[in-house]
């Protein structure tokens, strides 16, 4: 299996409860908290561990919510690499009403990071890989990176045979989608943030593909998926464009569906499997994710109880 390193420059302390029913002006009281490592690096590498592969966590750390998040990665059998960040590590709190089943979902800001902050923590990425495995840069940047940033990391390692999965969103995204000179092996984002960027509706499978196949042509990634939710996700290749269902699969939280769809897609390749297979690990990943509560990700008993109905198709 090639080595995975996944970076989380941006993590968070999550914490997920409940209330009987929101409302304002009130005290809401909570049901015992979940407390999990967050951020989308630190969800892929806590997917794939539980799925039973093995990825290495490349995270930027500060303050004591920084050695809180630390410990809780130590209990959950992680082995970081651990950058010192900038200022306090953030945290992220993440409610359900069990009167709706709605979930509202509250996110801190980060440190801020200096010029010289960013181009050292490029330099610690590139001692940290192998230079020979999978590199996943999953979440959000550092405030103040400039949305070039995950680009400039893909140009670090040219020249290198390591393959670079991608899944951000805002500006970097846009950044990415406009073509690079040195792509990423893959970028993934969901259906708003494509439609956003095609500023029109995708309404069906085939459009989808077919906004993500111009992505490709442009530069943006060698392969390009879009997940759909429900719908499951496509994926576009220079040559071809491939669809995976999702399992049907009664929601509990959708926290850490994306996440878990990039360990389950990224295991696989690891582990030799070609990439229509690693769309099934992935769409079983992420359809096993929203069955568990908060921000517990996916289990391995779940992935392969649905890994049968998570399909690949030609589009």
């Amino acid at each position: 299996m090639r080595d995975i390193l996944t970076v989380t420059l941006n993590p968070a302390l999550d914490l997920a409860t409940s209330v009987a029913h929101a409302q304002p002006n009130v005290k809401l009281r909570c049901g015992p908290p979940d407390t999990d490592p967050g951020g989308g690096g630190l969800n892929v590498a806590r997917a794939i561990h539980q799925l039973g592969g093995e990825a290495r966590c490349f995270v930027a750390l500060g303050g004591d919510t920084g050695q809180s998040l630390l410990n809780l990665l130590s209990r959950a059998g992680l082995n970081p690499v651990v950058h010192a960040a900038p200022g306090e590590t953030r945290q992220s709190l993440a409610v359900t009403d069990l009167s709706t089943n709605d979930q509202f979902r509250f996110m801190l800001p980060g440190p801020e990071w200096e010029s010289r902050d960013i181009a050292a923590v490029r330099q610690a990425i590139l001692d940290a890989a192998t230079g020979d495995g999978y590199l996943v840069l999953s979440g959000s940047g550092p405030s103040g990176a400039a949305p070039d940033l995950y680009a400039r990391i893909c140009h670090d390692f040219a020249g290198t045979s390591e393959e670079i999965i991608l899944d951000t969103s805002g500006p970097a995204l846009a950044h990415l989608a406009a073509g690079q000179e040195k792509p990423p092996f893959v970028l993934r984002m969901d259906q708003h943030e494509a439609e956003e960027l095609a500023r029109r509706p995708l309404a069906s499978r085939r459009d989808s593909a077919i906004f993500a196949r111009s992505l490709v042509q442009r530069g943006a990634a060698r392969m390009v998926i879009v997940a759909r939710g429900a719908d499951g996700s496509v994926m576009a290749e220079a040559d071809r464009l491939l669809h995976v269902s999702a399992a049907p699969v009664v929601v509990n939280s959708k926290v850490g569906a994306g996440d878990s769809f990039v360990g389950g897609f990224t295991m696989a390749l690891a582990s030799g499997e070609p990439v229509e297979t690693a769309l099934s690990w992935g769409a079983a990943a992420a359809s096993a994710a929203v069955t568990t509560p908060g921000t517990q990700l996916c289990h391995r008993v779940d992935l392969d109880r649905l890994l049968p109905a998570c399909v690949v198709s030609e589009l």
